[in-house]
């Protein structure tokens, strides 16, 4: 049983990236697959896709990794940010700008996961779930 079910997902994305898998798998939920749909959006991986592997009972997602042209990693740094022992809420205008606008900050919004620079323009704060570049 996993404590941090996001954690662990974003751990297994960072080994993948590390050691240049093709996809990795991950066990399904709505709200990590709205994640995965999210980094797709932004550039980030290449696919999601959710399927039930043969033999199994339960859905998973498999992700599809993406690389630069000469295989340097696109997501060179996922961290998480919230975590169950210590939320992290802000409001739109304390949102974090990683990486001066060039990397990511997920947010978890009432309208939805949204990226940082999208929460801000909209005015909606909300928890930080993760950061990434």
């Amino acid at each position: 049983m996993v404590s941090d079910p996001i954690a662990d997902m974003l751990t297994r994305i960072r080994n993948a990236t590390r050691g240049y898998k093709e996809s990795v798998d991950v066990p399904a939920s709505k709200f990590k697959e709205q994640l995965a749909k999210l980094l797709v959006k932004e550039g980030y991986i290449a696919s999601v896709e959710r399927m039930r592997p043969e033999g199994q009972q339960f859905d998973v997602l498999r992700l599809g990794l993406k690389y630069g042209e000469r295989r340097e990693q696109v997501i060179k740094h996922i961290e998480r940010v919230s975590r169950p022992g210590r939320r992290a809420y802000l409001s739109a205008d304390r949102l974090p700008r990683v990486r001066n606008g060039m990397g990511l900050a997920v947010v978890s919004t009432s309208k939805g996961l949204l990226p940082d620079r999208e929460a801000r323009k909209e005015g909606v704060g909300g928890e930080v779930i993760c950061v990434l570049w």
